[in-house]
Formats: C-alpha cells, sequence, structure tokens
C-alpha cells in the first residue's frame, strides 16, 4: 500500500516546506517564482510550472533541477531542525492504520528527504523505512512513481497496488499506473471530488474496511 503525505497524513500547511522550496529556487534560478499549484503533483512538476510562468525555458530549468531537488532537501532538513511543528495536525488513527498494513510505503509528490524528515516528526519514521517508495524529485509525472515503488517491493502487481491519497490527482495517477486509488476526504477535497476512486472513506480509521471491501 503506498500512502501520500500533503492532506492525507499531515494535516497542517508546511511553511517550512514553503520557505526551503523559495530559498532553493533563489540559490539555482536566482528568482522566487511562484506557479499555478497543483494538488497532488510532484515538487518537481510544481517548480518547472513556476519558472515557466517566471520565462524560465526549459533547458534552463532541465539543467538546474536536479540541483535544485538537493537544495531544497537540504535546506528543508536544515531548516525543519529548529523549527516549531507542535502545532503539525497528524491524520487521526494514521500510525494504526499504517501499522496495520504489512506492506506499505510512501508515494508523495515531495522529495525522499522531505518526506521522510516529515515522518520523523510526526512519528512515523519506523512504520516507513527507507528505500521503498517513490518521491517526487525521482519522477517528475506522479503516475511514473507507480512503477518504481512496485520495483523497490519485489516488482509488486499493479492489481494488488493500493494507493491513499486525498486529491483527484492521487486518485487519476493510481488508475493510469493500473493501481487502485483509496481517496480519503482529509485534504482540500470533498468525497465527490474523490468520486474516481474504488473506495472513498472520512479519514484513515476507515481503511481498513475500504481494504476489505476491496479483496470482496
Amino acid at each position: 500500500m503506498l500512502f501520500d503525505v500533503d492532506g492525507t497524513l499531515l494535516l497542517t500547511h508546511d511553511e517550512v516546506y514553503v520557505e526551503a522550496a523559495r530559498a532553493a529556487l533563489e540559490e539555482v534560478y536566482d528568482t522566487d517564482a511562484e506557479g499555478p499549484d497543483v494538488p497532488g503533483d510532484t515538487a518537481t512538476a510544481h517548480v518547472r510550472r513556476a519558472l515557466r510562468a517566471a520565462g524560465v525555458g526549459d533547458a534552463e530549468i532541465a539543467a538546474g533541477l536536479d540541483h535544485w531537488c538537493r537544495s531544497f532537501s537540504d535546506r528543508y532538513v536544515e531548516l525543519l531542525a529548529e523549527a516549531d511543528t507542535n502545532h503539525w495536525q497528524l491524520a487521526p488513527h494514521a500510525a494504526d492504520a499504517i501499522a496495520a498494513v504489512e506492506l506499505r510505503a510512501l508515494l508523495t509528490g515531495n522529495p525522499a528527504a522531505v518526506a521522510h524528515a516529515r515522518m520523523d516528526r510526526l512519528g512515523l519514521g519506523p512504520l516507513f523505512p527507507r528505500g521503498q517508495g517513490a518521491f517526487g524529485c525521482e519522477r517528475e509525472n506522479r503516475t511514473e512513481l507507480f512503477a518504481l515503488a512496485r520495483e523497490r517491493a519485489g516488482n509488486w502487481p499493479a492489481q494488488r497496488t493500493v494507493s491513499v491519497g486525498d486529491t483527484p490527482l492521487d486518485v487519476s495517477s493510481a488508475h493510469d499506473a493500473g493501481c487502485l486509488s483509496v481517496g480519503v476526504s482529509t485534504g482540500c477535497y470533498q468525497a465527490a471530488d474523490l468520486g474516481d476512486a474504488d473506495a472513498v472513506i472520512a479519514g484513515l480509521a476507515g481503511l481498513e474496511a475500504a481494504l476489505e471491501a476491496l479483496e470482496s
């Protein structure tokens, strides 16, 4: 099972993420460009949109993207170490729902270091071992993350892979990859917006029942 992060496990807007991403943009591209947000998209897709909107050419974007990912990741970990995140809200029942799944990993638009730092801060780190899952600096297209995550899980079959996420893009990318999707309405979308998912739940407390229904 593959878990999204923002809006699924972490329910609080993360200003550290915003600050680190902006600092990396200034370091690598000498701009603080902001582009249209697409909830659920990868960090690299988002920064490409922002840079294009600022008039940066694709060749220049491509040349600096790996550097941006490294700078962003390093800056995020550095800032988070000093940040007060007592206001962060972990999705209710997240730890129990995750622990109940034997084979689990993260699939998120976050860079790997960012995602794992967040999990550590939320107390979920031991539930998501390094070396599994797929992350937004590894593939720009979210759909392509599924094949990478399945490969790392020993070529786990697509038809037995379930993604849990809170956005329509989480749902559509799972289906485009031949996987199942559980939509959870804990982010910025209502259940009706996630209606294309194979199951929709109000919170992670309903995950076990949703999985049982999918298997029946």
